[in-house]
């Protein structure tokens, strides 16, 4: 009886997976490819935008100020969630030039992500484009001997020649000023 049932189950098995081909997938002719389908609101982007907000970040780290710089395009923005910004990449280097020199000792990154995207449809007023979402845990020295630790969240917008022309760097200003006094 077991072996009865067991042929009849896979009979049906075999019956219920057969797919006909509905007439138009019989055609020889293949059909082309809808044209006027529109592409996602958001895609990934190549992985190797990641690569070079990694090799940012280790410059950073390094104090090599010119080196994170190369990735910059020379109408680049730089702007905090604060409200203050930087345009142009004269302006952003001798910012950080700065700031590494004067004020921060060490800067460490660890606990990274990553995220590319390709926003095809923007939600606001940002550019579409390729866009490097990265998180990221931060250890800073201070000039002050004082240690700041916190969770920075940046947004990347690249131009046509995959260089970076706007950063939007979302961070908790009160630890940084609470570790830049004397």
């Amino acid at each position: 009886m077991r072996k009865q049932f067991l042929s009849i189950a896979c009979a049906f098995l075999i019956i219920g997976c057969n797919n006909e081909q509905k007439p138009a997938e019989q055609s020889s002719t293949p059909t082309p490819p809808a044209t006027d389908a529109k592409p996602a609101p958001a895609e990934f982007a190549d992985p190797k935008y990641s690569e070079i907000g990694k090799k940012g970040i280790a410059a950073l780290s390094a104090g090599d100020i010119d080196g994170w710089m190369a990735a910059y395009a020379d109408n680049a923005v730089y702007i905090w969630n604060n409200g203050d910004s930087l345009a142009g990449k004269p302006l952003i280097a001798d910012y950080w030039k700065k700031r590494r020199t004067d004020v921060i000792e060490t800067i460490n990154f660890s606990n990274t992500i990553w995220l590319p995207v390709k926003v095809n449809q923007p939600q606001a007023n940002e550019a579409p484009g390729t866009w490097l979402l990265s998180w990221y845990q931060v250890d800073a020295k201070y000039k002050t001997g004082k240690m700041m630790k916190q969770w920075i969240h940046t947004a990347m917008h690249f131009n046509n020649e995959d260089k970076i022309d706007r950063v939007i760097q979302y961070l908790d200003r009160a630890p940084i000023n609470e570790a830049v006094k004397k």
